[in-house]
């Protein structure tokens, strides 16, 4: 019997090899693809009972402020307004140049018996557009013109404040140029006083001088998809309840009330 040769040795134990290498090849091949097809299919499915939870979510609060709008639920009929003496509402600046939704939304405060109301957008739109809320929301007068230190007292007509983002940052970096140029003219500078430490009534006070002192809201709505006070002033929120309510274009008048019975039934703890 005539022997192999060690060239035709080597190419017969190659080729059993790759015999043998080609379906373990094949098996990695198709199980990686059943792996991904089932990540695939794993993930649409978790995204897909996210949209359905979402969507049943809204729905549940749709009918739910179809029945307060129309008075159906009991519980909503009671609400204790005079808790918020001071409401504010920020506006995503997008939302804030619809000003027939702003001036529908403050006829429902309105309605609803709520008199001092703070509207913020960053932007200061709504500062511009002042002016025609002020004329085509009748009984309207600016929170500046008719309370004197910013103390809030019982008015017959509804008190506006219009805000924006330069009330905020801006309005400390003021504040502060007050209380320097007050400590330059008392001589501090130069003098052997020591590090001078301002107060908060002091810093308090100048934010007044400037014009951005104002009230602390009790209750404060964010209309937009942000879920934060988008630069309202922050010294203004130590004891604010915070809510948000969605865009503006889908406000509705059950879910105004829902928010306000919200914040009526919470009791709130301060400090000592």
């Amino acid at each position: 019997m005539k022997s192999l040769t060690p060239p035709l040795l080597r190419c017969l134990c190659l080729n059993r090899s790759m015999d043998f290498i080609r379906p373990k090849r094949m098996l990695y091949f198709w199980i990686d693809k059943i792996r991904n097809v089932l990540l695939r299919l794993s993930w649409h499915l978790v995204h897909s009972i996210i949209n359905l939870c979402y969507f049943t979510t809204g729905m549940v609060h749709a009918l739910e402020s179809h029945l307060i709008s129309r008075g159906l639920l009991r519980k909503y009929k009671s609400l204790h307004i005079s808790k918020i003496r001071y409401l504010a509402i920020v506006i995503e600046s997008e939302d804030a140049c619809r000003t027939s939704n702003v001036i529908e939304l403050l006829q429902w405060l309105a309605a609803l018996g709520i008199k001092h109301v703070s509207l913020y957008d960053n932007e200061g739109l709504l500062k511009k557009s002042k002016d025609i809320i002020l004329e085509k929301f009748d009984g309207a007068v600016l929170f500046q013109d008719t309370h004197e230190n910013n103390v809030l007292l019982d008015q017959p007509r509804m008190t506006l404040e219009f805000v924006s983002f330069y009330d905020g940052k801006e309005a400390v970096a003021r504040a502060a140029n007050v209380l320097l140029m007050k400590y330059i003219k008392s001589g501090g500078i130069g003098s052997n006083q020591g590090e001078q430490i301002f107060t908060e009534s002091q810093m308090s006070e100048a934010l007044k001088t400037v014009g951005s002192g104002g009230p602390e809201p009790d209750l404060l709505l964010i209309y937009g998809p942000a879920r934060c006070h988008l630069g309202f002033p922050a010294w203004r929120m130590r004891y604010t309840e915070i809510q948000h309510m969605g865009p503006l274009t889908c406000m509705t008048y059950g879910s105004l009330i829902k928010a306000i019975y919200r914040f009526t039934t919470v009791r709130q703890n301060y400090g000592k």
